[in-house]
């Protein structure tokens, strides 16, 4: 507004600025309230009015159309600005929903179970959303530290209560069941019961024993777990048979079996969902996971997965089409 008076001044009353003013009404509802858009524009009337004295304007239409310019301009910035607010209250009132419902479904890992080391990145393929079908979870039970990583098929608040259910019943019966084969029966049943055939879960389970130094996998249609052994040397445990997601056991095929993988002190376990592996660079490569596991070598667990998060946005331009969760868990002797 200052510099469309001076401009007004030094160009005179054949210049015609004049309504320009009402630029700052306007400015001011595009990023103020709508307090600080009616006082912008009460002090541009009195700068019209004051300009259109010194030229005068008020003997003609162009003095009087100025104002009325600056008043409307005024009066749809405020009416604007209460709008933007009142989408922005809402905004901040459903991510404060979405994050109470993360902390009750993604809970956060413990940071240390035993003499294991866990992290956890969660990275959601909708714009501000906090959660989505992915899930993962670390139970210390009777049997040994049990985990999950799981990834619901479909997007949306389905998969999100597909998710729930799931962690819900994991969490239950990773005290109860004696083995893997019967824990991942019981969430088999818990998904075909509610999704009703119209959903189905990949998933990997694990149970770590800390002294045999060795890791009990059973994989439901997921992709494997990766290895990172203390000589950097990686590996890739495939099951002895490829079992049906969770939820499409009715549909026959092999059932899942176990499979053990040797886990020492100083080797690492990642466990990931295919937001990770299928994320594609412009060239649509896909993310290639073995040959960064040199990223997973910082000395804090956290911000190792935080190194290889940031490569796989790298590796995707930033876009990703997915969500991606990935689990960390580190053997460390006390």
């Amino acid at each position: 507004m200052a510099v469309v008076a001076g401009t007004d001044l030094a160009a005179g009353p054949e210049g015609g600025f004049l309504p320009l003013v009402s630029l700052g009404p306007a400015f001011a509802g595009l990023i103020g309230t709508w307090r600080r858009t009616a006082l912008i524009g009460g002090v541009a009337l009195l700068l019209c009015a004051g300009l259109g004295v010194y030229d005068g304007l008020f003997d003609t239409r162009r003095g009087w159309t100025a104002m009325a310019s600056v008043a409307g301009v005024t009066l749809a910035g405020a009416l604007a600005a209460g709008s933007r607010m009142r989408r922005e209250a809402e905004l901040a009132g459903v991510r404060s929903v979405a994050e109470a419902a993360q902390s009750v479904l993604l809970r956060p890992v413990p940071r240390q179970v035993g003499e294991l080391r866990a992290a956890v990145s969660y990275t959601s393929a909708v714009a501000e959303s906090r959660i989505g079908g992915d899930l993962y979870e670390v139970v210390a039970s009777p049997y040994g530290v049990r985990v999950i990583v799981g990834d619901v098929q479909g997007k949306g608040l389905a998969a999100v209560a597909t998710a729930a259910s799931v962690l819900g019943v994991f969490r239950e019966a990773a005290h109860d069941e004696p083995d893997l084969t019967a824990l991942a029966a019981r969430l088999e049943r818990t998904v075909a019961r509610e999704a009703d055939g119209e959903k189905f879960v990949t998933a990997v389970l694990a149970e770590i024993h800390t002294g045999e130094q060795v890791a009990v996998l059973l994989n439901c249609g997921h992709p494997p777990p990766m290895i990172v052994r203390a000589d950097g040397s990686t590996d890739l445990p495939h099951p002895p048979a490829y079992a049906l997601p969770l939820g499409l056991g009715m549909h026959g095929g092999e059932p899942p079996r176990i499979h053990r993988a040797g886990f020492a002190p100083g080797d690492q376990l990642l466990l990931y969902t295919d937001g990770v592996t299928e994320a594609r660079d412009a060239e649509g490569v896909f993310y290639p996971l073995r040959e960064r596991a040199g990223l997973l070598g910082e000395a804090d667990a956290g911000q190792a997965l935080a190194a290889l998060r940031e490569d796989v946005t790298r590796h995707a331009d930033g876009s990703s089409h997915d969500d991606a969760a990935m689990l960390l868990l580190r053997y460390r002797r006390r």
